[in-house]
């Protein structure tokens, strides 16, 4: 006897392991990436740009919860938005997700290259990608425990850069002075939201974690002050000894504070730090790119071959294989900062699509779903016209696709 039942996930995530998976995917994202970029745009009104940030992602946390607890299924807003705006909006989420996080994954395993071997980033890169795609093919718990150490280890690290840039021979100075300029800031905001969006793994996982309903909405919220807390913190401390200037043009700005505040030795500890950052990030961005792919797949939005849940594992192996594959092709070919702009553009669409889909919910959302909404339209429209142009084609992609699937 057949049936046509969906093979299902096993939820094996209690909210320790939730919390840790989603700061794994921040921490690595926005301390090691997006900081540089985000100086140059808003130069000493970085910390302005980061408050920006920080408002509008947990808008969208708090819709994501929200959705999360009434729809605890793999795919985040992909199902939201099916369910409450209908099949195409949840679709082109679903589009922008895979898109735009599949171009985080590369950043990362790019930052992974930059700080452990810059003469051959790229190759390094590609490796990293294939290590992390064996690692979660192997189970999601065993990706947890891996994820669980990687954070002990960057938050000891951030903790000596703080200390060092606080209290070091060349201790912090100031924050140096510049003209406020709005698009600037905005822009910044932008590329420092893609060091936020890391809560969104909790979400797309939702299909593994025990009681969902209670353990999503307090794990997002719970990873998102945890890390705006820190992100704050070391803002300060780096921006303090390094100034907006330099921090802008810096490849490795916290091992280069800690250098500039007296205490060079330190810096290769850094360095370190920052590559199990990164692979931290990479690995829960993998989970959750694979998770879309694998709900969208069910829908028959993607091929139904990815619609595959290993036996023994438990985990959507054949849409994981892919997604590594495509991420390893990407690492090794495109820019950082041009990865970092577009799947910011992409990512902050996806999250519209979650407000709108919170705004159905009763009144009680509608003003943090149409907060949240109004953010990711006017920082994503601030982003680089490269960033902009870019995403906007990849979902006009995405949309023809639909019609094409749909016939």
């Amino acid at each position: 006897m057949t049936t046509d039942k969906p093979a299902e996930l096993k939820r094996r995530l209690g909210l320790f392991d939730s919390v840790t998976i989603g700061l794994g995917a921040m921490l690595g994202a926005g301390i090691f990436a997006a900081f540089a970029p985000a100086a140059a745009s808003a130069g000493s009104y970085l910390l302005i740009a980061l408050a920006i940030a920080a408002v509008v992602a947990y808008c969208n946390a708090s819709s994501s919860a929200r959705l999360a607890a009434l729809y605890p299924q793999s795919g985040g807003t992909y199902v939201y938005g099916r369910e409450r705006l209908g099949a195409f909006w949840g679709y082109l989420a679903g589009w922008g997700f895979v898109v735009g996080k599949t171009a985080s994954c590369a950043a990362m395993a790019l930052t992974i290259g930059a700080y452990a071997w810059p003469a051959q980033q790229h190759a390094v890169a590609v490796a990293a990608v294939l290590a992390v795609t064996a690692l979660n093919y192997f189970g999601v718990q065993k990706s947890a425990v891996a994820t669980r150490v990687i954070v002990a280890i960057v938050l000891a690290v951030l903790t000596i850069v703080v200390a060092v840039c606080a209290f070091g021979p060349n201790a912090a100075t100031g924050f140096g002075s510049g003209t406020a300029d709005v698009h600037g800031v905005l822009q910044a905001s932008g590329l420092l939201f893609f060091a936020f969006a890391g809560y969104a793994r909790i979400a797309t996982l939702g299909e593994e974690v025990r009681d969902p309903a209670r353990t999503i909405p307090r794990a997002i919220t719970t990873a998102l002050a945890i890390t705006l807390v820190v992100y704050v913190v070391v803002a300060v401390a780096v921006l303090a000894v390094l100034g907006p200037d330099t921090l802008a043009t810096a490849t490795d700005p916290l091992a280069q504070a800690v250098s500039s505040a007296g205490a060079p030795a330190l810096a290769p500890f850094v360095r370190i730090g920052a590559v199990v950052a990164a692979v931290g990030a990479l690995i829960a961005l993998v989970l959750g790119v694979s998770r879309t792919v694998l709900a969208m797949a069910r829908d028959r939005h993607l091929p139904k071959a990815l619609d595959a849940v290993h036996p023994k594992h438990a985990v959507p192996h054949r849409a994981e294989l892919a997604v590594g594959a495509v991420v390893a092709v990407l690492a090794a070919s495109v820019d950082l900062r041009s990865a970092i702009g577009f799947s910011s553009f992409a990512v902050l669409f996806y999250y519209l699509v979650c407000n709108a889909s919170a705004w159905t919910l009763g009144r009680r959302q509608r003003w943090v779903a149409a907060t949240g909404a109004v953010g990711c339209i006017v920082v994503g429209l601030s982003l680089p016209a490269e960033s902009i142009v870019g995403g906007s084609v990849a979902l006009a992609i995405g949309a023809v696709a639909w019609r094409f699937t749909r016939a």
